[in-house]
Protein backbone atom coordinates (compact mmCIF):
# COMPACT_ATOMS: atom_id res chain seq x y z
CA UNK A 1 0.00 0.00 0.00
CA UNK A 2 2.90 2.50 0.60
CA UNK A 3 3.69 2.00 -3.02
CA UNK A 4 0.35 3.03 -4.37
CA UNK A 5 0.52 5.93 -2.12
CA UNK A 6 3.91 7.03 -3.62
CA UNK A 7 2.59 6.25 -6.71
CA UNK A 8 -0.65 8.56 -6.48
CA UNK A 9 0.93 11.38 -5.35
CA UNK A 10 3.89 10.99 -8.26
CA UNK A 11 0.67 11.39 -10.46
CA UNK A 12 -0.40 14.41 -8.43
CA UNK A 13 -3.71 12.48 -7.78
CA UNK A 14 -4.22 12.80 -3.96
CA UNK A 15 -4.98 16.20 -2.71
CA UNK A 16 -6.29 17.32 -6.02
CA UNK A 17 -9.66 18.21 -5.56
CA UNK A 18 -10.46 21.82 -5.58
CA UNK A 19 -10.94 22.50 -1.68
CA UNK A 20 -12.80 25.27 0.40
CA UNK A 21 -11.83 25.66 3.73
CA UNK A 22 -11.60 29.50 5.21
CA UNK A 23 -13.21 28.12 8.92
CA UNK A 24 -10.90 25.34 9.66
CA UNK A 25 -7.28 26.06 10.61
CA UNK A 26 -5.21 25.23 8.25
CA UNK A 27 -2.81 23.09 10.28
CA UNK A 28 -6.42 20.79 11.12
CA UNK A 29 -6.91 21.13 7.73
CA UNK A 30 -3.63 19.84 6.64
CA UNK A 31 -4.30 17.09 9.24
CA UNK A 32 -7.07 15.91 7.57
CA UNK A 33 -5.63 15.73 4.23
CA UNK A 34 -2.83 13.58 5.84
CA UNK A 35 -5.43 11.23 7.68
CA UNK A 36 -7.96 10.60 3.87
CA UNK A 37 -4.60 9.99 2.22
CA UNK A 38 -3.17 7.71 4.63
CA UNK A 39 -6.82 5.60 4.81
CA UNK A 40 -6.77 5.99 0.94
CA UNK A 41 -3.17 4.32 0.58
CA UNK A 42 -4.24 1.89 3.76
CA UNK A 43 -7.25 0.47 2.00
CA UNK A 44 -6.11 0.57 -1.51
CA UNK A 45 -9.62 2.46 -2.33
CA UNK A 46 -9.02 4.44 -5.48
CA UNK A 47 -10.49 8.12 -4.21
CA UNK A 48 -12.32 9.88 -1.40
CA UNK A 49 -14.89 12.79 -1.40
CA UNK A 50 -15.30 14.98 1.87
CA UNK A 51 -17.82 18.03 3.42
CA UNK A 52 -17.37 18.90 7.22
CA UNK A 53 -20.14 21.03 8.49
CA UNK A 54 -19.11 23.22 11.74
CA UNK A 55 -21.85 25.94 12.94
CA UNK A 56 -24.42 25.00 10.57
CA UNK A 57 -22.37 25.88 7.81
CA UNK A 58 -19.67 24.30 5.06
CA UNK A 59 -16.46 24.63 6.15
CA UNK A 60 -14.52 21.89 4.15
CA UNK A 61 -14.76 20.33 1.48
CA UNK A 62 -12.35 17.96 -0.23
CA UNK A 63 -10.99 15.44 -2.83
CA UNK A 64 -8.34 12.87 -2.72
CA UNK A 65 -7.37 10.51 -5.37
CA UNK A 66 -9.15 8.89 -8.12
CA UNK A 67 -12.47 9.40 -9.19
CA UNK A 68 -11.61 7.17 -12.76
CA UNK A 69 -8.79 4.79 -13.24
CA UNK A 70 -8.28 4.02 -17.10
CA UNK A 71 -8.72 6.05 -17.73
CA UNK A 72 -6.97 8.23 -14.74
CA UNK A 73 -9.65 11.18 -13.30
CA UNK A 74 -8.75 12.81 -10.47
CA UNK A 75 -11.31 12.79 -7.85
CA UNK A 76 -13.20 16.75 -7.07
CA UNK A 77 -16.13 17.62 -4.99
CA UNK A 78 -17.82 18.61 -8.06
CA UNK A 79 -18.16 14.67 -8.57
CA UNK A 80 -20.81 12.65 -7.26
CA UNK A 81 -20.64 9.01 -5.34
CA UNK A 82 -22.96 6.67 -4.71
CA UNK A 83 -24.29 7.27 -0.83
CA UNK A 84 -26.05 3.80 -0.98
CA UNK A 85 -28.25 3.32 2.30
CA UNK A 86 -28.34 7.13 3.42
CA UNK A 87 -30.62 7.50 0.70
CA UNK A 88 -33.04 6.27 3.41
CA UNK A 89 -33.21 9.57 5.47
CA UNK A 90 -34.43 11.02 2.00
CA UNK A 91 -36.98 7.96 1.68
CA UNK A 92 -37.99 8.76 5.17
CA UNK A 93 -38.31 12.36 4.65
CA UNK A 94 -40.44 12.10 1.42
CA UNK A 95 -43.14 9.93 3.86
CA UNK A 96 -43.24 12.39 6.64
CA UNK A 97 -43.99 15.14 3.75
CA UNK A 98 -47.25 13.02 2.94
CA UNK A 99 -47.52 12.99 6.81
CA UNK A 100 -48.15 16.61 6.53
CA UNK A 101 -50.00 16.84 3.51
CA UNK A 102 -52.61 14.40 5.07
CA UNK A 103 -52.11 11.85 2.36
CA UNK A 104 -51.58 9.07 4.74
CA UNK A 105 -50.34 8.69 8.87
CA UNK A 106 -47.06 7.02 10.36
CA UNK A 107 -49.64 4.13 12.20
CA UNK A 108 -51.19 3.31 8.67
CA UNK A 109 -50.93 -0.02 7.63
CA UNK A 110 -48.69 -1.35 4.90
CA UNK A 111 -51.72 -3.24 3.69
CA UNK A 112 -53.81 -0.04 3.03
CA UNK A 113 -51.25 0.72 -0.21
CA UNK A 114 -49.92 -2.93 -1.03
CA UNK A 115 -52.33 -5.56 -1.40
CA UNK A 116 -50.93 -8.78 -0.16
CA UNK A 117 -48.54 -8.59 1.91
CA UNK A 118 -48.09 -10.75 4.95
CA UNK A 119 -49.20 -9.03 8.03
CA UNK A 120 -50.00 -6.22 5.56
CA UNK A 121 -53.45 -5.49 7.62
CA UNK A 122 -51.20 -5.25 11.16
CA UNK A 123 -47.31 -4.44 10.27
CA UNK A 124 -47.26 0.10 10.12
CA UNK A 125 -45.42 2.49 7.43
CA UNK A 126 -43.54 3.45 10.91
CA UNK A 127 -42.32 -0.12 11.68
CA UNK A 128 -41.13 -0.57 7.95
CA UNK A 129 -39.30 2.80 8.06
CA UNK A 130 -37.71 1.60 11.57
CA UNK A 131 -36.21 -1.53 10.86
CA UNK A 132 -38.92 -3.60 13.35
CA UNK A 133 -41.83 -4.60 10.66
CA UNK A 134 -40.03 -8.15 10.36
CA UNK A 135 -39.67 -8.54 6.53
CA UNK A 136 -36.40 -10.32 5.22
CA UNK A 137 -33.94 -8.24 3.83
CA UNK A 138 -33.44 -8.94 0.01
CA UNK A 139 -29.90 -7.81 0.19
CA UNK A 140 -27.87 -9.26 3.09
CA UNK A 141 -24.89 -9.51 1.19
CA UNK A 142 -22.24 -7.27 0.87
CA UNK A 143 -21.44 -8.17 -2.74
CA UNK A 144 -23.92 -8.36 -6.03
CA UNK A 145 -25.24 -11.68 -6.21
CA UNK A 146 -26.33 -12.86 -9.89
CA UNK A 147 -30.20 -12.07 -9.15
CA UNK A 148 -29.48 -8.84 -8.70
CA UNK A 149 -27.71 -8.13 -12.30
CA UNK A 150 -31.13 -8.67 -13.66
CA UNK A 151 -33.99 -6.16 -13.25
CA UNK A 152 -36.91 -6.38 -11.49
CA UNK A 153 -40.14 -4.93 -10.19
CA UNK A 154 -41.60 -4.02 -6.85
CA UNK A 155 -43.68 -6.72 -6.98
CA UNK A 156 -41.05 -9.15 -7.68
CA UNK A 157 -39.24 -7.93 -4.13
CA UNK A 158 -42.62 -8.49 -2.59
CA UNK A 159 -43.13 -11.74 -3.72
CA UNK A 160 -40.16 -13.08 -2.72
CA UNK A 161 -39.23 -11.59 0.30
CA UNK A 162 -42.63 -9.87 1.79
CA UNK A 163 -44.98 -12.37 0.86
CA UNK A 164 -43.03 -15.00 2.80
CA UNK A 165 -43.59 -15.36 6.28
CA UNK A 166 -41.74 -13.03 8.62
CA UNK A 167 -38.47 -13.29 10.29
CA UNK A 168 -40.35 -12.07 13.62
CA UNK A 169 -43.04 -10.79 14.77
CA UNK A 170 -43.48 -7.05 14.02
CA UNK A 171 -42.10 -4.92 16.92
CA UNK A 172 -40.56 -7.56 18.66
CA UNK A 173 -37.07 -6.71 17.54
CA UNK A 174 -34.81 -4.91 14.94
CA UNK A 175 -33.22 -6.43 11.93
CA UNK A 176 -32.26 -4.32 8.75
CA UNK A 177 -33.92 -4.22 6.05
CA UNK A 178 -34.18 -2.61 2.42
CA UNK A 179 -36.92 -4.75 1.66
CA UNK A 180 -38.89 -1.82 4.15
CA UNK A 181 -37.54 0.88 1.83
CA UNK A 182 -38.93 -0.42 -1.16
CA UNK A 183 -42.38 -0.80 0.52
CA UNK A 184 -41.92 2.39 1.75
CA UNK A 185 -41.00 3.72 -1.75
CA UNK A 186 -44.56 2.08 -3.55
CA UNK A 187 -46.63 3.81 -0.36
CA UNK A 188 -45.13 7.00 -1.66
CA UNK A 189 -45.77 6.01 -5.55
CA UNK A 190 -49.54 5.36 -4.21
CA UNK A 191 -50.17 8.37 -1.74
CA UNK A 192 -49.03 10.77 -4.16
CA UNK A 193 -50.19 9.54 -7.42
CA UNK A 194 -46.09 9.70 -9.11
CA UNK A 195 -43.17 7.70 -9.46
CA UNK A 196 -41.16 7.70 -6.50
CA UNK A 197 -38.53 9.59 -7.46
CA UNK A 198 -40.47 11.93 -9.57
CA UNK A 199 -42.11 12.83 -6.32
CA UNK A 200 -38.74 13.03 -4.30
CA UNK A 201 -37.03 15.66 -6.66
CA UNK A 202 -39.66 17.50 -6.78
CA UNK A 203 -40.52 17.66 -3.09
CA UNK A 204 -37.21 16.94 -1.43
CA UNK A 205 -33.53 17.31 -3.83
CA UNK A 206 -35.45 20.18 -5.97
CA UNK A 207 -36.46 22.55 -2.95
CA UNK A 208 -33.13 22.14 -1.39
CA UNK A 209 -31.09 22.73 -4.48
CA UNK A 210 -29.72 19.06 -4.43
CA UNK A 211 -28.49 17.67 -7.74
CA UNK A 212 -28.81 14.14 -7.20
CA UNK A 213 -28.77 10.96 -9.63
CA UNK A 214 -30.85 8.44 -9.55
CA UNK A 215 -28.37 5.04 -10.09
CA UNK A 216 -31.19 2.46 -9.99
CA UNK A 217 -31.47 3.98 -13.79
CA UNK A 218 -28.43 2.91 -14.46
CA UNK A 219 -24.10 3.82 -13.18
CA UNK A 220 -22.96 7.35 -13.42
CA UNK A 221 -21.55 9.26 -16.12
CA UNK A 222 -18.12 10.16 -17.04
CA UNK A 223 -18.52 13.33 -15.22
CA UNK A 224 -18.88 11.42 -11.67
CA UNK A 225 -16.86 8.85 -9.62
CA UNK A 226 -16.53 5.13 -10.89
CA UNK A 227 -17.19 2.78 -8.26
CA UNK A 228 -14.54 -0.12 -7.63
CA UNK A 229 -14.16 -3.44 -6.12
CA UNK A 230 -11.76 -6.22 -5.64
CA UNK A 231 -11.19 -10.02 -4.54
CA UNK A 232 -9.44 -10.51 -0.73
CA UNK A 233 -6.82 -7.60 -1.52
CA UNK A 234 -5.88 -7.98 -5.27
CA UNK A 235 -6.03 -4.93 -7.27
CA UNK A 236 -8.93 -2.67 -7.57
CA UNK A 237 -11.56 -3.56 -10.55
CA UNK A 238 -14.55 -1.93 -11.55
CA UNK A 239 -17.50 -3.26 -9.56
CA UNK A 240 -20.66 -4.77 -11.51
CA UNK A 241 -23.80 -2.91 -11.17
CA UNK A 242 -27.23 -3.68 -9.87
CA UNK A 243 -29.78 -4.04 -12.52
CA UNK A 244 -32.80 -1.47 -12.43
CA UNK A 245 -35.49 -2.11 -9.81
CA UNK A 246 -33.44 -3.43 -6.97
CA UNK A 247 -31.98 0.13 -5.40
CA UNK A 248 -35.43 1.92 -5.42
CA UNK A 249 -36.20 4.02 -2.02
CA UNK A 250 -33.36 1.88 -0.26
CA UNK A 251 -30.09 3.13 -2.15
CA UNK A 252 -31.33 5.25 -4.85
CA UNK A 253 -28.84 8.47 -5.05
CA UNK A 254 -25.59 9.51 -5.88
CA UNK A 255 -24.90 12.77 -4.20
CA UNK A 256 -21.83 15.24 -4.49
CA UNK A 257 -20.46 15.37 -0.65
CA UNK A 258 -21.16 19.22 -0.06
CA UNK A 259 -24.66 18.22 -1.25
CA UNK A 260 -24.94 16.01 1.05
CA UNK A 261 -24.09 18.64 3.61
CA UNK A 262 -26.67 20.67 3.11
CA UNK A 263 -29.15 17.89 3.45
CA UNK A 264 -27.34 17.63 7.09
CA UNK A 265 -28.05 21.34 7.00
CA UNK A 266 -31.57 21.06 6.34
CA UNK A 267 -31.88 19.15 9.08
CA UNK A 268 -30.30 20.48 11.65
CA UNK A 269 -32.19 23.73 10.83
CA UNK A 270 -35.37 21.88 10.59
CA UNK A 271 -35.87 22.82 7.07
CA UNK A 272 -38.20 21.31 4.42
CA UNK A 273 -40.25 19.79 7.19
CA UNK A 274 -42.38 20.68 10.14
CA UNK A 275 -39.99 20.33 13.45
CA UNK A 276 -42.24 17.82 14.30
CA UNK A 277 -41.62 15.90 11.17
CA UNK A 278 -38.14 16.06 12.08
CA UNK A 279 -38.36 14.98 15.62
CA UNK A 280 -40.08 12.26 14.07
CA UNK A 281 -37.52 10.74 12.38
CA UNK A 282 -34.73 11.85 14.88
CA UNK A 283 -36.82 9.39 17.84
CA UNK A 284 -35.49 6.62 18.48
CA UNK A 285 -38.15 3.80 18.55
CA UNK A 286 -38.96 1.67 21.07
CA UNK A 287 -39.51 -2.33 20.73
CA UNK A 288 -42.08 -4.23 22.28
CA UNK A 289 -40.48 -5.24 25.14
CA UNK A 290 -39.34 -1.09 25.81
CA UNK A 291 -36.11 -1.81 24.49
CA UNK A 292 -34.23 1.34 23.17
CA UNK A 293 -34.06 -0.02 18.98
CA UNK A 294 -31.40 3.10 18.64
CA UNK A 295 -33.25 3.93 15.13
CA UNK A 296 -35.97 6.36 14.29
CA UNK A 297 -37.34 6.63 10.74
CA UNK A 298 -33.88 5.75 8.38
CA UNK A 299 -31.83 7.18 10.84
CA UNK A 300 -29.56 5.78 13.19
CA UNK A 301 -30.11 7.62 16.76
CA UNK A 302 -27.47 7.35 19.06
CA UNK A 303 -24.50 9.60 21.27
CA UNK A 304 -20.83 9.75 20.89
CA UNK A 305 -20.51 10.10 24.41
CA UNK A 306 -20.68 14.36 24.21
CA UNK A 307 -23.72 14.94 22.41
CA UNK A 308 -26.23 13.54 20.50
CA UNK A 309 -25.57 12.25 17.34
CA UNK A 310 -27.22 10.86 14.45
CA UNK A 311 -25.87 8.59 11.54
CA UNK A 312 -26.14 6.26 8.88
CA UNK A 313 -23.76 4.17 6.67
CA UNK A 314 -24.09 3.26 3.01
CA UNK A 315 -22.97 0.66 0.49
CA UNK A 316 -23.81 0.03 -2.98
CA UNK A 317 -21.97 -1.96 -5.73
CA UNK A 318 -18.40 -0.06 -5.58
CA UNK A 319 -19.07 2.36 -3.53
CA UNK A 320 -19.17 3.16 0.74
CA UNK A 321 -20.73 6.48 2.36
CA UNK A 322 -20.59 7.67 5.92
CA UNK A 323 -22.75 10.60 7.07
CA UNK A 324 -22.40 11.70 10.82
CA UNK A 325 -24.81 14.82 12.37
CA UNK A 326 -24.33 16.69 15.44
CA UNK A 327 -27.16 18.42 15.30
CA UNK A 328 -27.77 19.84 18.69
CA UNK A 329 -23.80 21.48 17.75
CA UNK A 330 -24.27 22.20 13.77
CA UNK A 331 -22.03 19.79 12.78
CA UNK A 332 -21.50 17.01 10.63
CA UNK A 333 -19.17 14.90 8.64
CA UNK A 334 -19.65 13.43 5.09
CA UNK A 335 -17.13 10.55 3.91
CA UNK A 336 -17.71 8.78 0.00
CA UNK A 337 -15.92 6.77 -1.34
CA UNK A 338 -15.61 4.47 -4.94
CA UNK A 339 -14.88 1.49 -3.09
CA UNK A 340 -16.94 -1.20 -1.50
CA UNK A 341 -14.11 -2.54 0.54
CA UNK A 342 -13.03 0.75 1.91
CA UNK A 343 -13.50 2.46 5.48
CA UNK A 344 -15.44 5.97 5.19
CA UNK A 345 -16.76 4.90 9.19
CA UNK A 346 -13.29 5.07 10.14
CA UNK A 347 -11.94 8.29 8.08
CA UNK A 348 -15.18 10.13 9.55
CA UNK A 349 -13.90 8.96 13.03
CA UNK A 350 -10.09 10.37 12.55
CA UNK A 351 -11.67 13.66 11.65
CA UNK A 352 -14.15 14.10 14.39
CA UNK A 353 -10.99 13.35 16.39
CA UNK A 354 -9.31 16.24 14.74
CA UNK A 355 -12.18 18.74 15.68
CA UNK A 356 -14.00 20.42 18.28
CA UNK A 357 -17.55 19.18 18.48
CA UNK A 358 -18.67 22.66 19.54
CA UNK A 359 -17.23 26.25 20.04
CA UNK A 360 -15.97 26.74 22.85
CA UNK A 361 -16.70 28.89 25.87
CA UNK A 362 -14.98 32.60 25.57
CA UNK A 363 -12.15 33.26 28.11
CA UNK A 364 -14.51 36.36 30.02
CA UNK A 365 -16.64 33.15 29.95
CA UNK A 366 -14.71 30.56 31.59
CA UNK A 367 -13.34 33.35 34.20
CA UNK A 368 -16.66 33.70 35.27
CA UNK A 369 -17.21 29.97 35.85
CA UNK A 370 -13.85 29.24 37.58
CA UNK A 371 -15.19 32.65 40.00
CA UNK A 372 -18.37 31.19 40.73
CA UNK A 373 -17.26 27.47 40.88
CA UNK A 374 -14.73 28.85 43.46
CA UNK A 375 -17.35 30.72 45.52
CA UNK A 376 -19.45 27.86 45.86
CA UNK A 377 -16.53 25.48 47.87
CA UNK A 378 -17.25 28.29 50.36
CA UNK A 379 -20.58 27.87 50.22
CA UNK A 380 -21.69 30.97 48.77
CA UNK A 381 -23.45 31.75 44.97
CA UNK A 382 -22.82 34.91 43.60
CA UNK A 383 -26.21 36.21 43.37
CA UNK A 384 -25.32 38.69 40.43
CA UNK A 385 -24.54 35.73 38.49
CA UNK A 386 -28.21 34.04 38.90
CA UNK A 387 -31.54 34.12 37.27
CA UNK A 388 -34.70 33.93 39.60
CA UNK A 389 -34.60 30.24 38.76
CA UNK A 390 -30.95 29.63 39.76
CA UNK A 391 -31.20 31.40 42.72
CA UNK A 392 -33.52 29.59 44.57
CA UNK A 393 -31.93 26.18 43.14
CA UNK A 394 -28.92 27.79 45.73
CA UNK A 395 -31.17 26.92 48.71
CA UNK A 396 -28.82 26.70 52.32
CA UNK A 397 -28.89 22.89 52.06
CA UNK A 398 -27.80 22.97 48.50
CA UNK A 399 -24.86 25.18 49.53
CA UNK A 400 -24.17 23.55 52.43
CA UNK A 401 -23.36 20.35 50.22
CA UNK A 402 -21.77 22.17 47.78
CA UNK A 403 -19.31 23.60 50.46
CA UNK A 404 -18.97 20.17 52.10
CA UNK A 405 -17.75 18.34 49.05
CA UNK A 406 -15.91 20.55 46.96
CA UNK A 407 -14.29 23.06 49.96
CA UNK A 408 -12.03 19.51 50.79
CA UNK A 409 -11.05 19.53 46.90
CA UNK A 410 -9.10 22.18 47.64
CA UNK A 411 -8.21 24.89 44.72
CA UNK A 412 -9.00 24.44 41.04
CA UNK A 413 -5.70 23.50 39.67
CA UNK A 414 -7.27 24.21 36.00
CA UNK A 415 -10.81 24.71 34.30
CA UNK A 416 -11.03 22.98 30.86
CA UNK A 417 -13.91 25.01 28.44
CA UNK A 418 -15.39 21.46 26.78
CA UNK A 419 -18.26 22.89 24.60
CA UNK A 420 -20.51 25.83 24.27
CA UNK A 421 -23.97 25.27 22.39
CA UNK A 422 -27.66 26.82 22.71
CA UNK A 423 -30.09 24.80 24.77
CA UNK A 424 -33.67 25.54 25.37
CA UNK A 425 -33.03 29.13 24.75
CA UNK A 426 -29.67 29.51 27.13
CA UNK A 427 -26.25 28.96 26.47
CA UNK A 428 -25.06 25.65 27.37
CA UNK A 429 -21.65 26.01 28.70
CA UNK A 430 -19.51 22.63 29.50
CA UNK A 431 -16.23 22.85 31.37
CA UNK A 432 -14.02 20.09 33.51
CA UNK A 433 -12.53 21.45 36.48
CA UNK A 434 -9.34 19.93 37.99
CA UNK A 435 -8.11 19.64 41.42
CA UNK A 436 -5.11 17.95 42.84
CA UNK A 437 -7.07 14.50 43.95
CA UNK A 438 -9.56 14.52 40.78
CA UNK A 439 -11.43 16.36 37.95
CA UNK A 440 -15.58 17.04 37.93
CA UNK A 441 -18.19 18.28 34.93
CA UNK A 442 -19.83 21.61 35.09
CA UNK A 443 -22.99 21.81 33.03
CA UNK A 444 -23.75 25.67 33.37
CA UNK A 445 -26.95 27.25 31.24
CA UNK A 446 -27.05 31.32 31.65
CA UNK A 447 -29.23 33.70 29.84
CA UNK A 448 -27.19 36.77 29.53
CA UNK A 449 -23.94 35.65 31.87
CA UNK A 450 -26.44 34.85 34.28
CA UNK A 451 -26.86 30.92 35.36
CA UNK A 452 -29.93 29.72 35.18
CA UNK A 453 -28.09 26.34 36.30
CA UNK A 454 -24.91 25.76 37.37
CA UNK A 455 -24.11 21.70 38.30
CA UNK A 456 -21.31 20.00 39.23
CA UNK A 457 -20.92 15.87 38.08
CA UNK A 458 -18.67 12.97 38.57
CA UNK A 459 -16.03 13.28 35.95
Amino acid sequence: MRTLLATLFMSGLLLSGAATGADLAPDVTAKIDAAVTQALADSGTPGASIAVVRDGTIAYVHAYGQARREPAVAATPAQRFAIGSVSKQFTAAAVMLLVEDGALSLDDTVGKFIPNLTDGDRITIRQVLSHTAGYRDFWPQDYVPAMMEKPITADGIFDRWARVPLDFQPGEAWQYSNTGFTIAARIVEKASGQPFFTFLTNRVLKPLGLDAADIDKGPLGPKDAAGYTRYALGQPRPAPKEAPGWLVGAAQLALTPQDLARWDIALMGQKLLKPESWRTMETSVRLNNGQDARYGLGLTVTSDGAARLLRHGGEVSGFLAENRVWPDLGMAIVVLVNSDYGDPAGIAQKISALLPLATQPSAEETATARAFLEGLAHGHADATHLTANGAAYFSPAALADYAATLGPLGAVTDLKPMARRLRGGFTEEIYQARYASRSVRIVARADAGRYEQFLVYVD
